[in-house]
């Protein structure tokens, strides 16, 4: 394995008796504890900004809902702009130090930071200067995140070379994303909900609650990135801002037909479950009439998540990562157009529908992440560079998701300009119109259904086997 050793030897091959590729060793639970660690920080931060950011901003600091999506788009844009650069300076990092460590760590002090400066708006400021507040914020918080995920999506291609391994280390990781997206995206709203009567201390609270499990896991699941010995000196290879970041990520694009199909099933799937995040709390507030209804939404959908990571991964050892993420993809694609229904019988039925798409997101999410790094290491094979662009194509996968997710909560804010959305300050009651309504219900199901059947058409681009991945493996051991 080319990558830097660790002293668990977490990815160390051994050589079948009847000879062929080497069979993977099994990652030790410690290794797999550690790593699944970071999805705490990665689902909550996923999670409660694209769940109340925008409905802070429309409903809380009294911001246009136009305004509230150009916010969440601009900082999203400089993710998308800053990622590929990242990514870059992983590789380089790796390099220079024999770990990814660095990067990762600078993103577990400044992520908590920034991520309570979103919500700690003072009361009293104009909208204006309150949108200002949050966009500052939200970049700095999306710059620090993207310094250590990006890291830390490349290290299952460095811990392991099993395919199936593989699969066991990113269905622990969904596991707890999934826990991460109920504690967050219910526990949140919950702590905001405590204070009634002043929403801005609410939303404060809560910022600091999720502050400080952002840090503790942040922090662990660092400590799992390999060291080893540099392979460049320390004053070399530096290449920091530059448009070479920018050209590697093009070429890890050009040259791998595998990622391409991936990257775009995953980032039309990312724009379908932001979309709804984005829209859950409006759901709860306008179309099922209560603010605490998101919390049930939630719940409704991580419990068979949590049930269904274990049996998605029991049924790629058995049908293949590809064929079970279509299969998964196919289900969320029912229950999005079973919600439908929503606009003309709107009740707690939706809690049915909602629990399939629930079911069939865990393993929307084990197949991708568990896919990934095949792809890296076939490409590695492929190049004969080892695992050195393993950041380039985290950078340019995490620009991707982040494009997705983001352009959700902005589909989300120009279906609500378009159908006449009331914004308001908090404590301020309103009534919303009741095409403003229809157009919350059509976001949340008629919109991520069509974007459902546009990622399993780009799927079939995807003809990765598990035959060409074992052989890469096989030919850099």
């Amino acid at each position: 394995m080319s990558s830097p050793s660790s002293s668990e030897s977490p990815g160390v091959s051994a050589m079948p008796a009847s000879g062929g590729p080497p069979a993977a060793a099994r990652l030790p639970a410690r290794t797999v504890a550690r790593y699944a660690a970071g999805s705490l920080a990665t689902g909550g931060f996923a999670t409660l900004p694209g769940l109340v950011l925008v409905y802070y901003l429309t409903d809380s600091l009294g911001v246009t809902a136009l305004a509230a999506g150009l916010i969440v788009t601009l900082a999203k844009v400089w993710d998308v702009v800053i990622d590929p650069i990242i990514g870059g300076l992983s590789d380089r990092a790796l390099a220079r130090s024999g770990s990814r460590r660095g990067p990762m760590f600078i993103g577990a002090v400044g992520l908590p930071i920034a991520f309570v400066l979103m919500f700690s708006v003072p009361p009293g400021l104009s909208p204006a200067v309150s949108a200002t507040w949050v966009l500052v914020a939200f970049i700095a918080a999306a710059t620090f995140f993207s310094m250590f995920q990006i890291p830390y999506i490349s290290l299952p291609s460095e811990l392991t070379d099993g395919y199936k391994e593989r699969t066991r280390l990113l269905t622990w990781r969904v596991v707890v994303l999934t826990i991460a997206i109920l504690l967050f995206g219910a526990g949140g709203p919950e702590i905001r909900d405590l204070f009634p009567n002043n929403q801005l201390l609410g939303y404060l609270l809560m910022a600091i609650a999720a502050a400080a499990i952002l840090g503790v896991s942040l922090w662990i699941a660092s400590t799992v990135a390999p060291t080893g010995v540099p392979t460049i000196a320390a004053n070399g290879g530096t290449r920091a801002f530059s448009l070479t970041h920018y050209r590697e990520g093009l070429s890890a694009l050009r040259d791998s037909q595998p990622f391409r199909a991936l990257l775009a099933t995953f980032m039309l799937q990312g724009l379908a479950t932001g979309l709804m995040l984005a829209g859950a709390q409006y759901v709860a507030t306008w179309v099922l009439h209560s603010q605490g209804a998101v919390t049930i939404l939630f719940a409704s959908l991580i419990a068979p998540a949590l049930l269904f990571a274990p049996v998605w991964r029991w049924i790629a050892d058995r049908l293949g990562k590809v064929r079970t993420f279509r299969i998964a993809s196919t289900l969320f694609l029912i229950a999005t157009v079973a919600l439908i229904g929503m606009l003309l019988w709107p009740g707690m039925w939706i809690l049915v529908p909602v629990g399939i798409a629930g079911a069939a997101y865990a393993g929307m999410q084990t197949m991708p992440m568990a896919m990934l790094p095949d792809v890296m290491s076939h490409d590695a094979s492929r190049s004969g560079g080892g695992e050195a662009r393993a950041g380039v194509f985290g950078g340019v996968w995490t620009a991707g998701e982040t494009a997705g997710m983001a352009l959700g909560s902005t589909t989300l804010a120009l279906v609500l300009a378009a159908t006449g959305y009331v914004e308001s300050v908090a404590s301020v009651t309103v009534t919303q119109p009741a095409t403003a309504v229809s157009g919350i219900a059509l976001a949340f199901s008629l919109f991520p259904a069509l974007l459902m059947l546009a990622s399993l058409a780009t799927l079939r681009g995807y003809k990765l086997s598990e035959r060409d991945v074992e052989a890469a493996a096989g030919g850099r051991a």
